[in-house]
């Protein structure tokens, strides 16, 4: 047994035992061992990969009977028309040797899921958990949207044989929209040891531009590809730490699929450096021979990627690909910015992966977490008695902590009135929606109870109440702004007076009424899908595209929740 296995085995035994209560109540998985540790390891791939919260990483599990071999399932934001959906299929092996291969069998279902499982027009049965979340891709799926896969094939032991590999490669699905990644025990590792520091040597090639600035130092140079993917092979993903987001795949990203192609493409190599915007590199100490005048050796110390990962890992990829087809690789160069900087300037290294980063949307959530706005909310959040997490944390939250992530999704639902962005637009919530999320005048007190509430209508959609209609699952956020608005109406107050004065009487309020508030949403969104639909029997695809676009907000205008 080697020490990476047994690491992940004692971490997967402890997962066991914390989550068989969630396991039992989520997917009625009781009294198995093997079956618990192995729904554990599969939630530790998926929380890890993913980088979600515990809650978010629970839900995303869908095994059980009828499952086409798919024990987790992701579905990603829309974004300029396309989606992302990761897949996840795991094989843990009680016996530790690791010697053992993915098993074909595994590799062939997943084959068969990819076939039906994105095909709206496909007849399947499938188990509740996997139904669901299928009806919301397949109609995502009929509204235009294109699905981009990611399969995660995931065990404590060997990647699949060459001839699972060929039955891959015969199933015909195109590269860019499928592509197939293993992960393993020592993958895994490699990923949680966060704070294990790369130290290793730059090879630049030609002449670099190497400065001082304000007890700070900045190296600018190019440097081969080869020298990248070599790089990353003996370090991975411990270099992107510091950088906000990890590899997103090939799949369904224009970027680095057109990095993919000019590497691939002999005559266009040489244009690499000129088509690359480059890579931003932190480090804590440089040293290189001054008396060079050029190629420089250049010895780092506490290296990280902070801008340029997907670049780094694009290089990577594809290089392996063209093993032995080195015709012009030599020609290829990338653009580097090595910045030196002292320990003490965590705000520096904050702004510099802002500005550096801040195209993406997706990256905000942690780029924000120096904006006043998230300092004052901290503060104040912690005077109510509360702990709110500005950035993104690796440990289990309690129930009195509140991440930035919830914060937003909730007052969006249930103050400002737009679940279907809350839903479906996570993306842009520190992006284009940030600034009418968190407004300068948002109390602690509101988001507090924009939590509590949306925190409720996400426990009844995870174990609906016997006799539940089926759009449970996809209407939460839609319930706690009904919530919001029923205890603002009680309270007699508008949103404007809710603060830290009448916290205690707005908490009281709700604990007292949180049973009734949800009967009485779930009643109220029922006449309103009657009156948008009338008597029709519809499908979750239906329901689950209903909430995505809004239709229902018209309908509810009658609500006391927007006004009436």
């Amino acid at each position: 047994m080697s020490i990476n296995i047994g690491i992940i085995d004692q971490r997967i035994r402890k997962l066991a035992e914390d989550l068989a209560a969630e396991f039992e109540a989520r997917l009625n998985i009781k009294n198995d061992e093997n079956k618990q540790r192995s729904l554990s390891f599969v939630f530790l791939v998926v929380k890890t990969i993913l980088d979600l919260p515990d809650e978010q990483g629970l839900d995303c599990l869908t095994e059980g009977g009828n499952d086409f071999g798919v024990d987790a399932l992701h579905i990603g934001d829309v974004e300029d028309g396309e989606f992302a959906v990761t897949l996840f299929q795991g094989k843990y092996k009680q016996n530790l040797a690791g010697d053992a291969n993915f098993p074909q069998t595994g590799v062939e279902k997943t084959i068969q899921a990819i076939r039906y499982l994105f095909d709206p027009d496909a007849v399947i049965t499938t188990n509740e958990n996997l139904t669901k979340r299928l009806e919301e891709i397949r109609s995502l799926v009929r509204d235009g949207h294109i699905p981009r896969v990611r399969v995660v094939l995931c065990n404590n032991g060997l990647k699949w044989t060459d001839t699972a590999q060929q039955l891959i490669e015969r199933a015909g699905y195109p590269d860019d929209q499928v592509v197939w990644e293993h992960v393993n025990h020592d993958c895994i590792v490699r990923m949680l040891q966060s704070t294990k520091q790369v130290d290793d040597t730059l090879r630049l090639s030609g002449k670099a531009i190497i400065e001082d600035l304000d007890y700070c130092r900045v190296l600018v140079g190019k440097i081969p590809v080869r020298e990248v993917e070599v790089l990353f092979n003996r370090h991975g993903d411990l270099l992107l730490e510091r950088n906000v987001r990890r590899f997103l795949g090939l799949q369904g990203n224009r970027v680095n699929q057109n990095i993919e192609h000019t590497l691939k493409t002999e005559a266009e190599r040489g244009n690499f450096y000129f088509y690359n915007n480059g890579i931003t590199l932190l480090c804590r100490k440089f040293a290189y021979n001054a008396l060079q005048g050029e190629n420089y050796q250049v010895r780092v110390e506490g290296l990280q990627v902070i801008n340029g990962g997907q670049t780094c890992k694009t290089i990577q990829t594809t290089l392996a690909s063209l093993a032995g087809m080195d015709d012009g690789m030599e020609n290829a160069f990338v653009l580097v910015r090595l910045y030196q900087l002292p320990s003490e300037s965590a705000d520096l290294v904050r702004s510099i992966i802002y500005a550096t980063n801040s195209q993406n949307p997706v990256d905000l959530r942690d780029l924000r977490s120096n904006d006043p706005k998230q300092k004052s909310l901290e503060t104040s959040i912690s005077d109510l008695g509360f702990a709110y997490h500005r950035h993104r944390s690796q440990a289990s939250l309690k129930p009195t902590d509140i991440s930035s992530a919830t914060a937003a999704e909730a007052v969006l639902s249930v103050w400002r009135e737009r679940p279907h962005q809350a839903k479906f637009y996570g993306r842009e919530h520190f992006g284009k929606l940030y600034d009418l999320i968190f407004t300068d005048d948002l109390h602690a007190a509101q988001v507090i109870m924009a939590v509590l509430l949306f925190r409720h209508a996400e426990n009844m959609r995870r174990r609906p109440p016997e006799g539940s209609p089926d759009f449970i699952s996809y209407a939460s956020c839609f319930l706690a702004m009904l919530m919001g608005q029923y205890l603002l109406h009680d309270l007699g107050i508008g949103l404007d007076k809710l603060n830290h004065l009448n916290f205690l009487e707005a908490r009281s309020k709700w604990d007292q009424n949180a049973e009734r508030y949800f009967k009485e949403a779930v009643t109220a969104i029922e006449k309103a899908i009657g009156k948008l639909y009338g008597q029709q029997n519809l499908s979750l695809q239906r329901l689950a595209a209903t909430f995505r676009r809004g239709d229902l907000l018209q309908e509810l205008k009658g609500e006391v929740a927007l006004g009436a």
